[in-house]
C-alpha cells in the first residue's frame, strides 16, 4: 500500500507540473519550439480575454443580472430591531450615584414595515431593461474587440506582404549591382550607371529598414493588446480574404438597420424613460398603502428584574398625495419634464438611424469603388511585370539604359505596393461595413464566398 501512495504521488506531482505548460498556449496558438504561430482566430481570442474594459462590463453585467432575477426586493420589507439597557435614579444630587437593580431597566423592540407604491411594478420593468442594456453593452463591446482585433491582424498581414516585397525588391537591386560591377570590369557600362545602380541597394535596404521598424511596432502594440509577453518571437497565420460585395444598401438597411446595437440601445433608453416617467407619475399621483407592525420587550420600570412585559402595535395608513395634480407645482413640473425626455429620445433616435443608414450606403459605395480600383491595381501590375521583364532583357542587350531600367523597377515595386494597399483598405473596409450592419465578421466573410462562388 505504501508503495502505490507513493507512486500515485509521484504521479499526481508530474501531472501538476505540466498542466501549466499544456495552458500556456490557448486554443487556436501552436507554440513551436519557442515560437508561437498565432492564427486570426486565436488573436481574437486573446483580445477578448485580455480586455480590461471587457472584464468591466462583464462585472456590470452580472450585477445587473443578480438584480434582475431579484425584483421581489423592491417590496421586500423594512425589518429593524433594537435592544438596550436604560439607567434612570432619582435624587443623585443628595444620594449620589448608585447602582442598584431596581435603577436599571432593559428592552427590545423589533418592528417591519411595508409600503406598497403603483409605481413598483415599473421599478421591477426597469431593472429588467438594466440587465438586458448592460447584455446588449457586453456583447457590442466583444464585437468591437474582435473586429479591432482583425483590423490590426490583417494590416499585419499587408505589412508582412510588404517586408516580402521589399525584400525581393532589394534582391533584384543587389542582383543588378552584380551584373553591373561585372559589366564595369569589362568596361561595357560607365562608372555613372555602377553607382546609380549602387545607389539602388542602398536605398532598397533604407526602405526595407523602415518597413520592419514599423512592422515591429504594430506587431508590439497587437501583442500588448492580445496579452503577450513581447520578446516572444511570433508568426502570424493567415492570408487576406478578398471577396467582392456589390449590395443594395437599402436593402441592407432594411434587414439589418433594426439590429444595430446603437440603434437598439436608443430603443431601450426611450423604453427607460417611459417607465421613469410612468413610474414617476404614479408614485407622485397614485396613493400609497403603508403597514407597519412592530413588538416590543423590556423590564419596564421595576428594575432590571422585574417580570418580563411586551406589547405589540400595529399600523395601516394610506397617503394621498394632492400636491402634484395642481398643475405649475414643483411635482408636476418634473411629470412633465419626464415627459419632455421621452420626446426628446425618440428624436435621437430618428437621428442615429438617418446616420447608420448614411453609413451603410458610404460603404457599400467604397467597397463598389475599392474593387474596381483593386482591379486596376492588379492590371496594372500585371503590365508592370511584364514590361520589367522586356525591360532588363533589352538591358542585357544594351538596347537600355540603366536608368529606364531602374525606372521600371521602381514602378514594379509601385504596382506591388498599390495593390498591396488596396487589398488592405478592401478588407478593412469590409469589416467595417460587417460592424456597421452589427453581423459577425466571420460568418459575413463565408456568406459573401459562399455567393461569390455560387
Amino acid at each position: 500500500m505504501r508503495r502505490i501512495f507513493v507512486w500515485g504521488f509521484f504521479v499526481l506531482l508530474s501531472l501538476g507540473f505540466s498542466l501549466p505548460s499544456l495552458r500556456a498556449a490557448p486554443s487556436g496558438a501552436v507554440e513551436n519550439g519557442g515560437l508561437l504561430i498565432l492564427s486570426l482566430e486565436d488573436a481574437v481570442s486573446r483580445a477578448l480575454d485580455s480586455s480590461l474594459n471587457l472584464k468591466q462590463s462583464l462585472i456590470d453585467l452580472s450585477i445587473a443580472d443578480y438584480s434582475s432575477k431579484r425584483l421581489w426586493a423592491e417590496i421586500f420589507p423594512t425589518i429593524s430591531g433594537t435592544g438596550g439597557l436604560n439607567y434612570q435614579a432619582g435624587n443623585v444630587s443628595r444620594d449620589g450615584m448608585k447602582f442598584e437593580d431596581s435603577n436599571f431597566s432593559y428592552s427590545t423592540s423589533f418592528g417591519l414595515t411595508l409600503n406598497f407604491n403603483a409605481g413598483v411594478p415599473y421599478a421591477m420593468k426597469l431593472l429588467k431593461l438594466a440587465y438586458q442594456t448592460q447584455l446588449l453593452s457586453y456583447e457590442d463591446a466583444s464585437r468591437q474587440i474582435e473586429i479591432e482585433t482583425a483590423k490590426s491582424f490583417y494590416t499585419l498581414i499587408a505589412g508582412r506582404e510588404n517586408l516580402t516585397q521589399l525584400e525581393e525588391a532589394l534582391k533584384l537591386a543587389e542582383q543588378q549591382f552584380e551584373k553591373n560591377q561585372t559589366a564595369f570590369g569589362s568596361g561595357i557600362i560607365a562608372e555613372r550607371t555602377l553607382l546609380q545602380s549602387r545607389l539602388s541597394v542602398e536605398t532598397a535596404k533604407y526602405n526595407l529598414s523602415t518597413a520592419q521598424t514599423t512592422y515591429d511596432n504594430q506587431m508590439n502594440q497587437l501583442l500588448t493588446s492580445l496579452g503577450i509577453p513581447q520578446g516572444i518571437p511570433v508568426v502570424l497565420e493567415g492570408s487576406f480574404v478578398i471577396v467582392q460585395i456589390d449590395e443594395d444598401p437599402e436593402e441592407l438597411i432594411r434587414e439589418y438597420l433594426p439590429r444595430r446595437p446603437d440603434i437598439v440601445k436608443q430603443r431601450q433608453e426611450i423604453e427607460r424613460l417611459e417607465y421613469t416617467e410612468k413610474r414617476g407619475a404614479l408614485s407622485a399621483k397614485a396613493p400609497s398603502l403603508s403597514l407597519q407592525v412592530q413588538w416590543r420587550g423590556g423590564s419596564g420600570t421595576g428594575g432590571i428584574s422585574a417580570d418580563f412585559t411586551d406589547s405589540v402595535s400595529g399600523s395601516a395608513s394610506i397617503s394621498i398625495p394632492i400636491t402634484p395634480w395642481i398643475p405649475g407645482t414643483t411635482g408636476a413640473q418634473q411629470i412633465r419634464s419626464a415627459g419632455a425626455n421621452v420626446e426628446k429620445a425618440r428624436l435621437e433616435l430618428q437621428n442615429i438611424e438617418d446616420s447608420a443608414s448614411a453609413q451603410i450606403r458610404s460603404y457599400t459605395v467604397n467597397l463598389r469603388n475599392s474593387w474596381k480600383s483593386l482591379e486596376i491595381a492588379r492590371l496594372r501590375v500585371s503590365i508592370a511585370e511584364r514590361t520589367y521583364e522586356l525591360t532588363e532583357q533589352g538591358f542585357r542587350n544594351g538596347a537600355v539604359d540603366f536608368l529606364d531600367l531602374e525606372s521600371v523597377r521602381n514602378d514594379l515595386a509601385s504596382a506591388r505596393q498599390q495593390l498591396l494597399e488596396r487589398e488592405r483598405d478592401y478588407q478593412i473596409t469590409t469589416l467595417d461595413l460587417a460592424k456597421a450592419l452589427n453581423r459577425d465578421w466571420r460568418q459575413f466573410t463565408v456568406e459573401k464566398t459562399k455567393r461569390s462562388e455560387g
